[in-house]
């Protein structure tokens, strides 16, 4: 049973309703409105109202997402988390900046000493190179005066020359790593220090704003 909004008013009146009495409101696929006491199974999905006996809406329902939609909702609520955890990330890292440092200068002391730390790891890894190149060098010298003389090279040479060139090898990917790590304790403090000198500017202008505002009360 269908009825046009022009009836709306006849069928209120007209009709005797139980307490449990409901009517629709919907809009066909040609935009025209329509009241009834049932909803055309096409039109089930999209959006409808629900009325009351006086013809007040009780209830509304949106239209039904499509897959797209749904999709892109999931999509916004993960950005939304991922987010949020960002957020509580950063607001701990703080929390743990300001309670593990009391000054700037703490953190240039702390970052000095870790550069210094990977330093004499690096130093010990060119020392090693040095010391291997140089026990290279003088077996192949020694390796030259031998053929020199007509005489055979001892096969252990060759391969003491192999396991010095390895160790070399070894230090110089040790040393790569070591240069790596350095920078990137360099550019983390440089970021703690920033973000140090923004928190305790953050707290300076709380405490500027409290003062005046006991000021203003007094």
């Amino acid at each position: 049973m269908r009825f046009t909004l022009i009836t709306l008013s006849a069928v209120l009146l007209s009709c005797s309703f139980s307490v449990q009495a409901k009517m629709y409101k919907w809009v066909d696929d040609n935009g025209q409105i329509h009241f009834g006491d049932r909803i055309p199974p096409q039109y089930l999905v999209k959006e409808h109202e629900e009325l009351n006996q006086q013809g007040v809406v009780t209830r509304y329902r949106e239209a039904a997402k499509t897959p797209q939609q749904l999709a892109e909702e999931k999509r916004l609520e993960e950005e939304r988390k991922k987010a949020e955890i960002i957020a509580k990330r950063k607001k701990q890292r703080d929390q743990v900046l300001l309670d593990t440092y009391t000054t700037e200068r703490d953190l240039i002391v702390a970052r000095d000493s870790r550069l210094d730390a990977v330093d004499s790891q690096i130093r010990l890894a060119v020392s090693i190179i040095k010391d291997s190149n140089n026990k290279i060098e003088a077996m192949e010298r020694q390796i030259a005066q031998i053929k020199a003389s007509n005489r055979d090279v001892p096969a252990d040479m060759y391969k003491r020359i192999d396991i010095e060139k390895q160790q070399v090898a070894l230090q110089s990917r040790v040393m790569k790593d070591h240069k790596k790590h350095r920078d990137e304790i360099s550019v983390q403090f440089n970021d703690y220090i920033e973000r140090f000198q923004a928190l305790k500017a953050e707290q300076k202008a709380r405490r500027e704003a409290l003062a005046r505002k006991r000021g203003e009360m007094e």
